[in-house]
């Protein structure tokens, strides 16, 4: 037996080994996949070698697959090869490497930096990779530092704000579209309570998922490109909610439109973060806040501009309608639809690139970050100076895809790996190291979330019912009176009349709102082209009374009695009653102001920000808030309500760009927005229940709402001084 047979024999059991190892590991995750992929790994080697008769070698070309290298040949023209001789397998690209397929069994990081052999990912060891790759990063966290220095902060940092700024808008924007909506949309769609109150929540449950989904993505594909994502879902699915006419359709659009703007926040502060320096991270990430004050103040103008003006519609018989209030949702898709288009001219985070190994895409976007803040500074002569920049050990293998492999599998493995790697970066944010911290910011983020929604939303509530008590202050009684022969061709509002009697009188041409006839008698009487709303006739008797194309449907005379009396031409549409349309106005209005009154809060923040620490901003503006929420209490009318809501919305404002910022310097750069995401979806799930909770009070007591926001402010504040200070710190 020749050495070269020996060899071979040894190769092959070799390869049998190493692919059994690669089953038993990669079976635990990925499935029957890996194992058929082992399978065929073991099977190529062993027939590669069976199929050489000779000494002819199989070797591995630059482009992933094998070649024959005669070696007799080379001996004859005396010359060698690299993958024949003095070979190191170290330099072996590995089958599937150009796929970029990650293998999902470890999950921590995303592709390969080199071309790394199966045989080798395998049997080293994890705790040294994991060590490695934590060195890497501090020592990429300095040097990263020391880079952007020498960038500069320029034309560059400001162009990348304001197209940041448009997404952070959208986001702004979406939280009001459905409320400034409601009001005209009820009428259209026929929406009961339940109905407009789902329709309020289901665009914090959409933005909750999508925070979660798009934070984890944004750690494994990029910032830009889920972003880009995520905005093109938000503005698709607003187009097609603003044609949407019935509920459910309107319901569905509204909530993947929430699913796609809920990777705004996340994406955005973390993007935005990884091109400043230190010294002017916390001041223009506070500055990049006051765009959703902006979005706040845009909707509200366009609502207060577009929705009253019921000349902008059209509608197609009686199936199709386009009301003015759906020209305002067109509208609203604007900022996410301009953020899209601006954004492509921006390139990913260089931090991303270098976290994930690709060291050249990275230098090349620094370089231009420079040499764009050099050239507006006009120093255009200077020269990048930095060659070679740290980056970090990959700790993923790759899972080889053959070409003959069926596209769904492929795309099944694609995915599957995707997620095992977005699931596993969102485990490591409670590793030992992050769960104290991760726990801490959950608390911040429930408590601040909660007291801020559910007081927000309960402000508008409570002055809508100002309103009706003062309304219903206002109503006109009557009793025993006696009308004959008249007509009655103006509207009727907010009265009340008991024990009358109408003969032979004509109701034509009418409103009648928020009346009420009880115990009255209408003989002769003709009832024509009648809308009404909030009215009722109980216990009332009908006595040859004509009731032509009106909406005074049964449901409206209760306990009555109809004696030759007849309906003609009802009136179709929908049956239940509405607010009244000038409450739309005083909503916009309420809104306008609210935001605006977060102005103050936002310059403060922003120059004081990096002065004071991020953890006395947040706990200094939490316990402020807290005082605030006991001036509520004093409250008991209109005005008040409106200033106290005012005050409280420019004092919490410090606080949410504290803990924005604080949350984008705890995490290490590979988990800033899975842990951005999840926190963020955290925040909208306790918004949910804080609306659902507060709201519940409204008309009851003003204590419980009060009190359940002061404890939960106190909370906040009491556990923000137990985060570590990220003031000074360098970005990890």
């Amino acid at each position: 037996m020749d050495d070269g047979y020996r060899d071979r024999t040894a190769f092959i059991r070799g390869a049998k080994d190493i692919a059994k190892e690669v089953k038993r590991q990669a079976g635990k995750k990925m499935g029957r996949g890996v194992d058929k992929m082992s399978d065929e790994y073991t099977k190529r080697s062993y027939t590669r070698f069976e199929e050489d008769d000779d000494d002819d070698y199989p070797v591995q070309g630059q482009d992933g697959g094998y070649y024959r290298s005669d070696s007799r040949a080379n001996d004859d023209e005396g010359a060698h090869s690299d993958s024949t001789e003095g070979h190191d397998e170290d330099d072996e690209i590995y089958e599937g490497e150009y796929q970029g397929i990650p293998r999902a069994d470890l999950g921590k990081a995303d592709g390969q930096a080199g071309g790394v052999a199966v045989a080798e990912a395998q049997f080293r060891d994890l705790g040294e990779l994991a060590g490695e790759r934590r060195k890497d990063q501090e020592e990429l966290a300095q040097q990263y530092e020391t880079i952007l220095q020498e960038c500069g902060h320029g034309r560059f940092q400001w162009t990348l704000y304001f197209v940041l700024g448009l997404a952070l808008m959208a986001d702004g924007v979406e939280i009001f579209v459905v409320g400034f909506v409601l009001p005209s949309a009820e009428k259209d769609m026929c929406l009961s309570e339940p109905n407009k109150g789902m329709l309020g929540l289901i665009v914090y449950l959409g933005m909750m998922v999508g925070a979660f989904l798009w934070g984890g993505l944004a750690d494994r594909i990029g910032r830009r490109q889920c972003l880009l994502i995520s905005l093109s879902i938000n503005s698709v699915f607003a187009f097609f909610s603003s044609f949407a006419q019935g509920y459910s359709t309107f319901l569905f659009c509204r909530l993947l439109s929430g699913v796609g703007i809920g990777g705004s926040i996340p994406i955005v502060f973390s993007y935005y973060s990884e091109f400043l320096a230190q010294e002017k991270r916390g001041e223009h990430l506070s500055w990049l806040c006051m765009f959703w004050m902006i979005g706040g103040i845009y909707a509200s103008a366009m609502a207060w501009a577009i929705i009253p003006h019921y000349g902008w519609s059209f509608q197609m018989g009686s199936a199709y309608q386009f009301h003015s209030w759906r020209v305002f949702v067109l509208v609203c898709a604007f900022p996410s639809v301009a953020a899209i288009a601006a954004l492509c001219t921006m390139p990913e985070s260089p931090r991303f690139f270098l976290e994930n190994g690709k060291h050249d895409e990275a230098w090349m976007i620094l370089k231009q970050v420079h040499d764009t803040n050099m050239r507006a500074k006009g120093y255009p002569e200077r020269v990048f100076s930095v060659t070679t920049i740290k980056t970090v050990k990959q700790m993923d293998e790759l899972v080889e895809i053959g070409a003959d492999t069926a596209w769904h599998k492929r795309w099944r493995m694609k995915l599957t790996s995707l997620f095992y790697q977005v699931w596993g970066n969102f485990q490591a944010c409670f590793a030992p190291e992050y769960r104290r911290t991760t726990f801490m910011m959950m608390a911040v983020w429930f408590t601040m979330s909660f007291s801020y929604y559910g007081l927000t939303v309960w402000f508008p509530d409570m002055i809508k019912y100002l309103q009706k008590q003062e309304y219903a202050s206002r109503t006109k009684v009557f009793t025993k009176e006696r009308v004959e022969h008249v007509t009655f061709n103006f509207t009727l509002e907010n009265q009340v009349h008991r024990n009358g009697q109408y003969f032979n009188d004509k109701f034509m041409n009418l409103k009648m709102k928020s009346m009420v006839f009880e115990d009255s008698i209408f003989e002769e009487c003709y009832f024509e082209d009648i809308t009404s709303s909030n009215t009722f006739f109980r216990n009332c008797t009908f006595i040859s009374t004509l009731f032509y194309n009106t909406d005074l449907f049964k449901y409206r005379i209760v306990n009555s009695k109809l004696i030759n009396s007849t309906f003609i031409h009802n009136k179709e549409g929908c049956i239940l009653d509405f607010s009244d349309d000038n409450n739309a106005y005083m909503i916009y209005f309420v809104s306008f102001l609210g935001t605006l009154a977060v102005l103050p809060g936002n310059i403060v923040s922003a120059l004081l920000m990096d002065k004071i620490g991020r953890l006395r901003m947040l706990a200094g503006s939490s316990v402020m808030s807290c005082i605030s929420c006991f001036f509520l209490s004093f409250g008991s009318s209109e005005s008040a309500m409106i200033a106290l809501l005012c005050l409280f919305g420019g004092i919490s404002i410090a606080s949410w760009n504290a803990l924005d910022v604080l949350t984008v310097e705890l995490y290490p750069s590979d988990k800033r927005t899975t842990a951005f995401g999840f926190l963020n979806a955290l925040c909208k799930l306790a918004a949910v229940l804080g609306i659902s909770i507060f709201t519940s009070f409204v008309g009851i007591t003003k204590a419980v709402p009060i009190m359940f926001a002061s404890v939960a402010l106190a909370t906040g504040s009491f556990l923000a001084l137990k985060l570590p200070e990220t003031r000074g710190q360098v970005l990890q």
